[in-house]
């Protein structure tokens, strides 16, 4: 299985922010969204970086008293790990495991095309486990001929 195929059955909307909005900005459109990050572009919409719940509570616990000044260019991870949406899912997996990330943007001759998840890929490897689980079952129960 693709990336591509990921982002057909999701859909390819991808939350974003301005670079120069507060980390409070952050935290109320992920809190209105139930999502776990949010993609950062500069002033002319260009992709620079990623803000995740984690970032946020990183930089919550060095300075809570300053905490809603904080500019999210300043706690944002601007070195992406991205993935092509002809990746295949198992090349994905292991790139978000060994860098412990839970959000892989996709991209596709530099333009954003959507966004995956730890949990997509495992919603993704879960089905196809009890896809093959069942036809194991049936073939050890004899219901195909042979």
């Amino acid at each position: 299985m693709k990336v591509r195929d990921i982002l057909k059955e999701k859909g390819t909307e991808v939350a974003t922010i301005g670079a120069e909005k507060t980390i409070c900005d952050a935290v109320k459109a992920l809190v209105e969204k139930n999502i776990g990050s949010l993609l950062v572009l500069d002033e002319k919409d260009a992709v620079v970086g990623i803000i995740t719940e984690r970032d946020i509570l990183k930089q919550s616990n060095r300075c809570l008293e300053s905490f809603g000044e904080i500019k999210i260019k300043d706690v944002m991870t601007k070195n992406l790990i991205v993935a092509s949406p002809d990746d295949d899912l198992d090349y994905v997996e292991n790139i978000m495991t060994l860098n412990r990330i839970r959000h892989l943007p996709i991209i596709a001759n530099k333009k954003l095309e959507g966004i995956i998840s730890i949990g997509d890929v495992v919603d993704v490897l879960r089905g196809q486990c009890k896809v093959e689980n069942r036809y194991l079952k049936d073939y050890i129960s004899g219901k195909y001929p042979g």
